[in-house]
């Protein structure tokens, strides 16, 4: 049986962009010589895993995707549209039932598995176990990209685990109607969510986004851009660990280590000791 519970099911197009951008570029992916990525928990329609296989196929043109539903009615109807798509579409997406157990034909391993808006609607104390599962289905160099955004994708953060564990975090914001990073604390993934108060990592990094961000106010003379990248330089000078560069800065993302934003204690530090270092 499915490991899980159906979630709400919401599904709005383009809303998960911003991810996939992401995901594009990873080098769990674009190392993959003929990549298997899972959408789970992809909702009641199909298109947040068509828009996933049109995204990676340019970097990646062996990619395959499956779309995972517990509900067997989401299954039947992403299959129904799946008929209505191009040819090369459906020889290279398909759907199944399936929950955190990522159960896949002929015992093969998902190189990437995304899941998105799903863990959102568990209790934090789920979250270790299902992780553990999910890891447990990929490749040995696999990524598991687990997270939350808004309804339209404006405001996304996710947290990128190999089958190690945690291994880094990531926010990603519109830049054209951003007025404070720490918007991004309404759509932290459910590891990070709760953790959001002072004597958490999570919550003295937002903290100081925000202070950065104003600091630089004089720089949306110039654009969003521009007061992005100065307020990230400014994090990075003041001890964050950045990870990335202007080119993602310029998207309005950044990304950190995962051991930088990690709860202290409890939760998925308990099952990930090294998390809390």
């Amino acid at each position: 049986m499915p490991v899980g519970r159906p979630t709400r099911g919401t599904t709005n197009t383009n809303r998960l962009r911003r991810i996939d951008r992401w995901m594009a570029q990873h080098p769990a992916f674009r190392g993959a010589e003929r990549p298997l990525v899972v959408d789970l928990g992809y909702g009641a329609s199909g298109a947040t895993a068509f828009e996933l296989f049109d995204r990676l196929r340019p970097t990646r043109d062996t990619v395959r995707v499956v779309g995972l539903e517990i509900d067997p009615e989401r299954v039947a109807t992403a299959r129904a549209q799946l008929e209505q798509q191009a040819p090369l579409t459906q020889e290279r997406v398909s759907f199944a039932r399936g929950g955190f157990e990522v159960p896949l034909a002929r015992g093969e391993r998902a190189d990437v598995i995304r899941a998105f808006n799903v863990l959102r609607q568990y209790d934090e104390a789920e979250v270790p176990d299902a992780w553990a599962l999910m890891l447990d289905r990929l490749v040995p160099d696999g990524l598991l990209v687990e997270g939350t955004c808004s309804e339209i994708g404006r405001v996304a953060s996710w947290i990128g685990l190999r089958p190690s564990g945690p291994e880094t975090f990531t926010i990603s914001l519109h830049l054209g109607s951003l007025e404070l990073p720490s918007i991004a604390a309404e759509r932290l993934p459910k590891a990070l969510i709760h953790r959001n108060i002072p004597g958490e990592r999570i919550h003295g990094f937002l903290r100081a986004f925000d202070a950065a961000w104003l600091k630089e106010a004089p720089r949306a003379t110039f654009s969003a851009q521009q007061r992005f990248i100065t307020t990230v330089q400014r994090l990075r000078t003041e001890g964050w660990p950045l990870l990335d560069d202007v080119k993602r800065w310029r998207l309005g993302e950044v990304t950190l280590p995962w051991h930088a934003v990690a709860p202290r204690d409890g939760g998925v530090a308990e099952r990930w000791p090294a998390a809390s270092r």
